[in-house]
């Protein structure tokens, strides 16, 4: 009888080490790639999708041979647009999933949150939207644009000629780090251009805030002095929708007062009736309505994969934008430097991204800079058409290299734009 239970604890033992073993090198056969994106909560009118394309990217990138011959697989998190919760999920993708990279984050205060967990550990970010600069990191590669990819030129068209030669500028935006900083380095741009503090009007309003009416009429008010005015927004998140709405209600033109978004795309404009919009302005480094070949592809791939997944809105709507454009980019150099380097170590895969080029939607090369984290892109200012897309009015002649460090911050003097490998 001994002898039976002996046998059968053995054979019991040698059946779990076997299933153990096998996971193990089901487990091995696969590379885990953390996806970092507010599902819920006021961002998720913009990150949801970030996490949708990523998603059709690592297929795409499967279905091409995986990252050294082995699958990637999606661990997918919602930090629910609640900033200490992001860091709580970095570290669960990096301690627990061992993702070999991580894609998200859309807000500032989202990327300050997870930072320290990224350097502490090691661990590599992948960040696809615009940002306010003021910051190098070595584990964050920056996708999205720096200050002088997008806010700097957006104002220098609105004082142009061609943009209506504004005077006076309102700074409205969301209340948090990007808007703040954005803002800073703005007044200092506006300030070295003969710009008076008395014809700058800056405002901010929390995430998720719904009633514009006030705003919109102090605005009004401000545009009577009789100089020509344009509002700079900053607002991010699902507040755009009201924002819109109040601005079309109050029958606020764009030749009245042109309003130039940074978080505003094709994705925010879904929900809004954009025909009193028509003529505002959106500054990026991408719009769905740029014609080329590879913007051709890349719009059907997303048709095809909205319309195949189901995905609500975009199945029968399926729209493209700059953040996607962005995290499609970052994931397929990502995937080119571990195939380079023949492994996802970090500190491998950092050394093989440095140089990394791939053709973008936008219609021109992307560079990953040698130094600096962050792409070479165009920057592409465009008009809100009554279909909720965009008109180009005005583009760089080609990529732009990125400046973290703006010149128009007096303390940036002297700060290398290269991150501190040391950390």
């Amino acid at each position: 009888m001994l002898n039976r239970r002996a046998t059968l604890k053995t054979l019991t033992a040698s059946m779990a080490l076997g299933f153990a073993t096998l996971h193990s090198a089901h487990a091995a056969d696969t590379i885990k790639v953390g996806i970092l994106h507010s599902l819920s909560g006021t961002m998720a009118i913009s990150e949801t999708v970030l996490k949708d394309v990523a998603l059709m990217t690592i297929d795409e990138i499967n279905a091409k041979g995986g990252v050294m011959g082995k699958k990637l697989e999606a661990v997918v998190v919602d930090p629910a647009s609640n900033w200490p919760l992001f860091a709580e999920k970095a570290k669960q993708l990096i301690d627990n999933d061992k993702v070999a990279v991580v894609f998200g984050c859309w807000t500032s205060v989202s990327r300050k949150s997870v930072l320290p967990v990224f350097e502490e550990k090691n661990a590599l970010l992948f960040y696809p939207v615009q940002y306010e600069g003021e910051e190098l990191s070595k584990n964050v590669f920056y996708t999205g644009a720096a200050p002088n990819q997008q806010a700097i030129p957006a104002v220098e068209y609105l004082m142009s000629k061609d943009g209506g030669s504004a005077k006076r500028f309102v700074l409205l935006g969301t209340d948090y780090v990007y808007p703040r900083t954005t803002n800073k380095i703005l007044r200092a741009f506006l300030k070295s251009k003969g710009v008076a503090d008395a014809d700058i009007m800056e405002e901010y309003t929390p995430f998720g805030h719904s009633d514009y009416q006030t705003i919109i009429a102090n605005i009004k008010k401000f545009a009577a002095a009789g100089k020509k005015t344009a509002v700079v927004s900053t607002i991010n998140g699902d507040s755009n929708v009201p924002f819109y709405k109040e601005l079309g209600n109050a029958g606020l033109s764009a030749k009245d007062v042109p309003v130039v978004a940074f978080s505003v795309g094709e994705e925010e404009l879904r929900g809004v009736d954009t025909k009193p919009l028509v003529g505002h302005l959106a500054a990026w480094n991408y719009f769905m309505s740029i014609k080329n070949p590879t913007n051709a592809a890349f719009i059907k791939q997303w048709s095809d994969y909205a319309k195949a997944k189901n995905i609500p809105g975009h199945k029968d709507k399926p729209l493209t934008n700059d953040p996607m454009e962005a995290t499609y980019i970052g994931m397929h150099m990502w995937a080119q430097a571990a195939n380079k380097a023949k492994s996802t170590d970090v500190d491998k895969v950092r050394q093989a991204m440095y140089g990394q080029t791939f053709k973008a939607p936008g219609g021109f090369t992307s560079t990953m800079d040698k130094e600096n984290h962050h792409l070479h892109k165009p920057v592409f200012i465009g008009e809100v058409r009554a279909d909720g897309q965009f008109n180009v009015v005005w583009k760089t002649p080609g990529p732009v290299v990125a400046d973290p460090w703006s010149d128009f911050i007096p303390e940036n003097k002297g700060k290398k734009n290269v991150p501190d490998m040391k950390k």
